[in-house]
């Protein structure tokens, strides 16, 4: 059998596997995750082994049974666990009622749908018995021997051999928003133009929604206001504004990016934020925009806002997303395809598929 990492190991080792911008991230390295994986190492539930896995295996391991890392003691556990009425030493990890977490969340959700395990298909979907096991690529970086540079070079390598080109994608966005650079960001505005920014997330942020979220949502899209941290005022189109209708100001009620659509036969105006860390657009933040709106004389009903963020499996949406205002929309830059709708309107399910 293969030598054992710990399960605080294995949960280490997931952050590393699964960095941010993987797809449901949080199914996939939170530590019932790593519990899963340990036990399936631990009985060695392994492709091309013979022995599958099953949540009981996950849910009756206890502390005590973990540190037995001889074979006998391992071998003894997958089979044992099974029967009817077996006990196990020590404080169970997990109750019975875990059982449907680390099937459907760990396993179905997370582990299987990313290619990281395969599932029997030949056993019907009442059965009881194991179906589990992981791939034989992925045990293998869980290998103690396995550290450094080596274990970087062999997690790139089943990311691209097993990741679909989407959740690869996803991965390099949110690698590139997130690193250090001490380059500037280069801007390239639907007119040509281009504007330098400092280097960080928000600029990159910044930079998908001008180059990517623009053209891919508004029919002519056009940059009236753009602005960074520190320097409030990076480029502002005042005589497109006033060919709209709308009078800047620059003042702290301005958004980070206002877009504008010249498509339509009325423009559509677009306030945008963006987060790195905090300040959505808020039910708050909306109203002030209004406001602002309604005092330059531009119609409500042409303009959208929406809070801009690098993915949605990451820190800054699930810290501000129960305070994203109705009416509003959220988009990420990691699945730039996809425009999150926070309805304001009764809608009924009735009819739907």
């Amino acid at each position: 059998m293969m030598p054992m990492l710990t399960r605080d190991d294995v949960h280490a080792r997931l952050q590393e596997i699964f960095p941010d911008g993987a797809p449901n991230r949080a199914y996939l390295t939170r530590m019932l995750a790593a519990s899963t994986v340990f036990v399936a190492l631990y009985i060695d539930a392994i492709e091309g082994s013979g022995t599958m896995l099953g949540p009981k295996h996950v849910y009756r391991m206890t502390d005590e049974q973990a540190v037995l890392v001889d074979d006998a003691s391992r071998s003894a556990y997958a089979t044992g666990v099974l029967r009817t009425g077996s006990q196990t030493e020590g404080r169970r990890w997990y109750q019975d009622n875990t059982r449907e977490p680390i099937r459907d969340e760990t396993l179905r959700e997370g582990l299987v749908a990313i290619g990281a395990v395969i599932e029997r298909t030949d056993l019907p979907t009442t059965s009881s018995k194991p179906r589990y096991a992981l791939k034989a690529s992925f045990a293998a970086l869980f290998d103690p021997a396995l550290t450094g540079e080596a274990l970087q070079a062999r997690i790139a390598t089943w990311q691209a051999e097993a990741l679909n080109k989407g959740a690869l994608a996803r991965l390099a966005i949110v690698r590139q928003g997130a690193g250090a650079s001490a380059d500037q960001v280069l801007v390239t505005f639907p007119n040509g133009e281009t504007r330098r920014m400092k280097p960080g997330p928000s600029s990159e942020i910044t930079k998908a929604v001008v180059e990517v979220f623009a053209p891919a949502f508004l029919t002519a899209p056009a940059v009236v206001f753009l602005s960074e941290s520190g320097n409030k005022v990076v480029a502002r189109d005042d005589a497109l504004a006033r060919s709209i209708g709308l009078a800047i100001q620059a003042d702290k009620n301005l958004p980070d990016t206002i877009l504008v659509d010249l498509g339509p036969v009325h423009p559509l105006l677009v306030f945008v934020e963006v987060v790195a860390t905090d300040g959505p657009i808020s039910q708050r933040r909306k109203d002030a925009l209004e406001e602002l709106v309604a005092e330059a004389g531009f119609p409500a009903e042409h303009v959208a806002f929406v809070t801009a963020y690098l993915d949605r499996s990451a820190g800054p949406f699930k810290k501000t997303v129960d305070s994203l205002a109705w009416g509003s929309y959220a988009w990420f830059a990691a699945e730039p395809e996809r425009l999150v709708v926070f309805s304001e309107a009764r809608e009924s399910l009735r009819g739907r598929p």
